[in-house]
């Protein structure tokens, strides 16, 4: 069943419109986002479909072919706080929508949300929901919103809507992805471009591994490390951890407490290893790229601590099986990593993933190989 055939089902008429987002998978770049720094994120190719029609009244209703029920308000009366679990997403895009552009006269839509992008795995599910709802509502109400208009009302549903402090990285991979290449974002400016990846040519593949551990952004301890690089950039005396630089980092050592700076450390190094990263991939020295995204991780697991034991032992275990890098990502706590790994050792990394996984009496990780994809379109 298609999602027209599954939105007839829910609503009882043909849907108007449809828009899809991908989610996402963060090359490089790590908690940067939120420090106005730079990030390096690609769309994926599993996507997130939101279905839409109009009413005749001010209502939004949305419903889920994932979970059970529906939520309903009308549009005046959709403001944060008034709804909590995945309802808070579309409703939130809404609501930030509303903030910023007037909407026609009769607003109400009914939407359905079908998707193949796994929650909680650190594809960034929430911002691929958030990007098909905006496509969607801007289709409806006549819109003509811009890409940064879109990426910030994506941004603003999560947080002050949903409440978790995330930045905007993860809503303009979705919007701008492409095959085969990555967007570099710079947090500060919202300026992008292209970078291939190149991966066929040089024999490479990216292999995610999903350890089936979930995480919640808006749970504290991604609110904690976001205080802490707020904290630290009054410290400091800069506007954000963006301004700081690696050769500043043993002068700044003895001004802050012990675990701040090495919070501060590792997102001044990501910030490097993401520009290194970039020249790397525009020269197409694609192989070279692994040691960066093995650095980052450590840099997670050591300096910012949002790693875990089993994303710890993906990591481990892919480099045991010959991976060019590895690294978490996502915004940590759970979640997956991703493999920089000739095409030919595939295989080997599967078997020493599950090997490892099995002796430490772990689950076996959901291993596939993650292809960059384009990024969110209308569909009908």
């Amino acid at each position: 069943m298609d999602w027209t055939s599954r939105f007839a089902a829910a609503y009882g008429r043909a849907p108007d419109v449809a828009w899809s987002a991908p989610g996402r998978a963060n090359l490089i770049g790590e908690h940067t986002d939120y420090n106005d720094g730079f990030v390096l994120p690609f769309a994926i190719t599993e996507r997130t479909v939101v279905a839409a029609a109009r009413r005749g009244d001010d209502t939004i209703t949305v419903a889920s072919t994932a979970y059970p029920g529906s939520a309903s308000a009308g549009l005046g009366r959709v403001v944060p706080g008034m709804a909590a679990g995945w309802p808070a997403y579309p409703l939130g895009v809404a609501w930030a929508i509303a903030q910023v552009r007037p909407l026609p006269d009769s607003p109400g839509v009914d939407l359905l949300i079908d998707s193949e992008v796994p929650a909680g795995g650190g594809l960034s599910s929430s911002a691929a929901l958030e990007m098909a709802v905006a496509g969607a509502l801007a289709s409806l109400w006549g819109l003509d919103l811009a890409v940064p208009e879109l990426a910030r009302a994506g941004q603003r549903a999560e947080n002050d809507f949903v409440g978790a402090p995330t930045g905007v990285m993860d809503q303009y991979a979705s919007l701008l992805g492409q095959p085969d290449a990555a967007v570099f974002l710079d947090c500060r400016t919202l300026e992008t471009r292209t970078v291939p990846l190149r991966l066929g040519p040089a024999g490479l593949v990216l292999v995610l591994a999903d350890t089936g551990e979930r995480h919640a952004h808006a749970a504290g301890a991604y609110a904690a490390r976001r205080a802490s690089c707020e904290k630290a950039a009054r410290q400091l005396g800069v506007p954000a951890l963006r301004d700081v630089q690696t050769a500043d980092l043993p002068r700044i050592e003895g001004m802050l407490d012990e675990e701040t700076f090495r919070r501060v450390r590792h997102v001044v190094t990501e910030n490097a290893r993401v520009q290194a990263t970039v020249v790397a991939l525009e020269a197409g020295a694609t192989k070279t790229v692994g040691r960066h995204l093995t650095a980052s991780h450590r840099s997670m697991r050591d300096d910012y601590e949002i790693t875990t034991p089993a994303l710890d032992l993906a990591v481990e275990a892919a480099l045991s099986a010959g991976a060019l890098g590895a690294r978490m990502t996502g915004g940590g706590f759970g979640g997956s990593t991703i493999t920089l790994i000739d095409a030919r050792r595939v295989p080997a990394l599967r078997a020493a993933v599950e090997d490892a996984f099995a002796a430490a009496r772990l689950a076996a990780p959901r291993i596939s190989i993650v292809t960059p994809g384009p990024g969110a379109r209308r569909e009908g």
